[in-house]
């Protein structure tokens, strides 16, 4: 049970350090806004601008866990 304290623990401490912005609600509309214009095929000039060059280089096989990471990048920080 201690251990997994722990993992919530540091889980939740690497989110907040990585995205500070994180606890902040205007945040999660952004990123709320980008999912669902995102779906409508209108992408936010911010998101666009938040994409470094090498995401685009790399390919086009990207997973969910890269979308929402350059989602989150965009809002959080």
């Amino acid at each position: 049970m201690r251990s997994f304290l722990f993992l919530i623990f540091g889980i939740f401490s690497g989110l907040y350090l990585s995205w500070p912005g994180i606890l902040n609600s205007k945040n999660w509309k952004c990123f709320n806004d980008i999912i669902q214009k995102s779906a409508e095929e209108k992408i936010s000039i911010k998101a666009v601008l938040e994409v470094s060059p090498s995401y685009f280089i790399k390919g086009k096989n990207k997973n969910v866990t890269s979308k929402i990471r350059v989602v989150a990048d965009a809002c959080f920080r």
